[in-house]
């Protein structure tokens, strides 16, 4: 039997970049990636943020009022425990994730685990602007989409209000921050949390005894 796992994430959350690498790791140890059907659900950090970005060490200086460095240090500390070799310093900007996560909306779940990745490697890795058409078409592509589908339903604006709104979905539901896991319908996780808890939890939900 498959086990379900919706991902509440935003893409350019550096934590859910983490969470979900962490994820696939684990279910790659349970010989469980085959088995596993992974939906991603939207969540946006901040849904008003301008088409041009927002600096994110400004945001996080005005909302903190001290230098964000140490927490760059740690996030990227982090991040390369767990084999990613992220420097925040390549992506200074916050970005608008609604056209990513409507393309995402429209992506069979097949195919959605492996566009998440492209999108958070794009935009974390590589400094990509993911809210570009053409950039989000080349990432597309590999995944189902067509070039002329990318540019119809990222200027859409009823498919935009439709995304929006599922976004308010998780506060609704008692979820106020990501990455946010559901495993099975059952169990949650929230957070990136380390490789182990990921394995507790799928052995409590049965998937890995169904693997063995």
């Amino acid at each position: 039997m498959a086990t379900e796992i919706d991902v509440f994430s935003d893409f350019v959350c550096p934590w859910c970049l983490i969470g979900t690498h962490r994820l696939e790791r684990v279910l790659d140890d349970l010989a469980l990636t085959e088995s596993t059907v992974i939906r991603y659900r939207p969540f946006m950090l901040d849904p008003n943020t301008p088409s041009e970005g927002r600096s994110v060490p400004e945001e996080l200086r005005r909302k903190y009022g001290r230098d964000p460095a140490p927490m760059f240090k740690h996030v990227e500390t982090e991040a390369r425990a767990s084999g990613i070799r992220l420097d925040l310093a390549k992506q200074p900007l916050m970005l608008p994730t609604v056209r990513a996560h409507t393309l995402m909306r429209h992506t069979a779940v097949v195919h959605q685990h492996a566009f998440a990745k492209d999108l958070f490697e794009s935009y974390f890795l590589e400094g990509e602007n993911i809210h570009d058409l053409m950039m989000l078409a080349e990432l597309a592509l590999p995944h189902g989409h067509t070039t002329v589908e990318v540019a119809r339903l990222c200027e859409d604006e009823h498919e935009l209000a439709q995304t929006k709104r599922e976004a308010e979905m998780p506060a609704r539901m008692g979820i106020h921050g990501a990455p946010f896991f559901i495993i099975n319908s059952t169990l949650a996780i929230s957070g990136a949390q380390p490789e182990d808890v990921f394995r507790r939890a799928l052995q409590q939900s049965g998937a890995a005894a169904d693997a063995s």
